[in-house]
């Protein structure tokens, strides 16, 4: 059973956004510190990464990867615009 209190200081702005968060999520931000605790000690280190969502640049930048690796795979990484426009109008056809 818990029974020692950790206290620190944080600024009131992060602080309010960390627990907008954590409601977003489900928890409490005391929920939250505790699990982190727990878990820093079970895997010895940082073991988990949580978000809401990515953001639209990353989504954007991880959709042109998976494009760039599709243009690899089937070797056709050096056409032009135009020829890949023809592409797309003949498939459009």
């Amino acid at each position: 059973m818990a029974n020692t209190l950790v206290q620190f200081r944080t600024d009131e702005s992060v602080r309010l956004r960390a627990s907008c968060i954590c409601e977003q999520l489900g928890m409490d931000l005391q929920t939250y510190m505790r699990m982190c605790i727990v878990r820093l000690v079970q895997e010895n280190g940082i073991p988990f990464s949580m978000s809401l969502n990515d953001t639209a640049g990353e989504r954007a930048k991880k959709a042109m990867d998976l494009a760039a690796h599709i243009a690899r795979k089937n070797g056709i990484t050096d056409m032009t615009l135009d020829e890949i426009n023809d592409e797309i109008d003949a498939v459009r056809k």
